[in-house]
This record gives C-alpha cells, structure tokens and sequence, in this order.
C-alpha cells in the first residue's frame, strides 16, 4: 500500500515551516491521521506540536544528508506506522537525491515549493542549479513577503524557464495570495496542421512534446537538429535533437526526438540537418515507452544555428 508523501521544498527561512505549522493546525488536513513529521533541516522558526488540530504527528529530524537511504526511512516507517509523511526538505540538498533514496512504497502526492520573493532573484542568479532543481517537478511556487512592486514577469520566466505546468503564487506582504495570471503562448501556431519551430524556440517546444506529448500527434513539424546515427538505434531510426542547458554548462544533455525514415540517410552523426515529419505518438524502443515519433518527410542539410547549445531564456 501506497505511503503518500506530502513534499515542501525551498530554501532557509521561504517560509516552509511556517505553512506546514499551519496546514498541521487545519483539522481539514489534520483530523487525527498518523502523520511522520519529517525534517530535513531546522530553521529559525520552530514547530509547535501543541497547536497542531491533532495529536498524532510524530517528528523526526534528519541531521545528516547520510540518513537520506531508504533502510533509515524505512526504519522511521516501522517506528511510527504513519498513514502518511510531511516532508520539508533540505534547500540545499537535490531532489533527485530523495526520489532516489526513498521506499518503493513511499510516493509524492504533493509538492510544493516555496521562495523568499526578496531574495529569490540573487539566489536564482548564484546558485542557478540548486534553483531549477526546486523548480522542476512542484506543482506550485509559493513567493512569500512579494510586493507590488515587484516586477512579476522576471519571476514568471524563470518559473516558465524551468516548467510549465507549475502553478504560481504570490503572498503578499498583508497576507493576501495574488495568482499569477500571465499568458504564456507557445511562440509557434500549433492550431495549423503543420509548424515550423526557430532555432531560438527549440527549447520550449522540445519541453512541451515531452510533457503534452498528445497535442501534437498528426501534426507536420519542420525544425532544424544535429542528426546522430548509431547500431544500437532500431532499423531505419535516427536521433535529430539539440543540445539543451536547463540551469547552467554542468546541465548540458542531449534532447533528441526519435526519427523513421525509409530512405538512405545520406548524413553523417553530427551533422546539422532540417527535418520535416509528421509526428506519431507510439510506443518507440528509443524512449523504452510510448512518445514522439517523427515520421520524416524530408531532410536537407542545414547549417549550425547561432546558438548550438538551446535554452529557454
């Protein structure tokens, strides 16, 4: 049976504890389930389990990113038999570090993240990595002590820059929650039957076939990509993508789509070619699940964009 794991991430003093103290107090959360409090670091804030609208939460601290293995957590797990877990997570640990080390029985339900709206900027601007890593999977990015002030659009790209499927909020110094509100357009006509993608635009729309894979079954796409051939790829398949850098140059991969053509592939690997196909969603032993496939029309040679590396920003 399934743990649900409640998730709170962001870095010191974001406000974390604040929120989870609170949702502890509401019966409508808290009505009495065995809850494991577990926390991953400890703020200036403290918790205070009297308030809380039912006794049984059971708190636990992990001091050292060490315990972060599925036998200490599990062990917490015998020890308190809860029905679910409040995580709040370390700011300065990744994330991919616990999605890796939890129980198999252990699953996220919730994730939310939180950021300081004064000092959010600076910390996206010198610790890009540990920013996007906070970015990348929650389902909301709560701003606390915002301002009108504040020029919410720089906010919004670098949320947009990492996901777009994040919600955004701002809570206002007065306790007042703003949603954010901006449209955010793909910069190509996906309502036509067939599209072309910039080289600048590669980036968003690699993120979106990815993550709403759906929409774009049937669609013709023309896009310009590095073609990379290999033995180990299925009988008349190759890779046409770029490389992509999400936070920083530590953070560079490849995104490729998997390509079918008939024809002889008159290129070598690396060579930079313009595609066009018509896009299939199916099972592709490329991605070992269903996804993009392109059904290639036409290939030219093209040459390199200005850019060789895409971003979203």
């Amino acid at each position: 049976m399934d743990l649900p794991v409640y998730l709170f991430t962001g870095f010191l003093e974001a406000g974390k504890t604040k929120f989870i103290q609170e949702t502890l107090e509401d019966e409508r959360f808290n009505a009495g389930e065995r809850t494991l409090l577990l926390l991953c670091e400890e703020g200036v804030e403290e918790y205070n389990p009297d308030l809380f609208s039912a006794p049984n939460v059971f708190i636990e601290v992990l001091e050292d990113e060490s315990q972060l293995n599925p036998d200490y957590l599990a062990k917490l797990q015998m020890k308190h038999n809860p029905q679910r877990v409040v995580l709040e997570y370390n700011g300065m640990w990744l994330l991919d570090d616990l999605y890796n080390n939890m129980p198999e029985d252990w699953v996220i339900y919730q994730e939310i993240c939180f950021a300081d709206a004064s000092t959010f900027l600076s910390y996206n601007a010198n610790m890009r990595q540990l920013t996007v890593d906070k970015l990348k999977s929650c389902e909301m990015i709560v701003f606390n002590r915002a301002t009108p002030d504040q020029d919410k659009m720089e906010f919004h790209k670098i949320v947009r820059g990492v996901s777009r499927r994040a919600q955004i909020a701002y809570e206002m110094e007065n306790g007042d929650v703003v949603y954010d509100e901006i449209e955010d357009p793909l910069p190509f006509d996906l309502e036509a039957d067939a599209f072309e993608i910039k080289d600048e635009d590669y980036a968003i729309w690699y993120r979106d076939i990815s993550e709403e894979e759906k929409k774009y079954g049937g669609k013709t796409v023309t896009f310009k990509g590095m073609a990379v051939k290999s033995q180990k790829l299925p009988p008349k398949t190759f890779l046409c993508g770029r490389y992509l850098m999400v936070c920083c140059e530590d953070d560079i991969t490849f995104a490729g789509l998997a390509c079918q053509w008939d024809k002889p592939m008159d290129f070598e690997s690396k060579d930079w070619i313009t595609v066009t196909a018509k896009i299939a969603i199916k099972f592709s032993p490329v991605y070992e699940k269903r996804g993009p496939v392109l059904q290639v029309i036409s290939v030219e040679p093209a040459e390199a964009p200005e850019q060789e590396v895409a971003t979203f920003y």
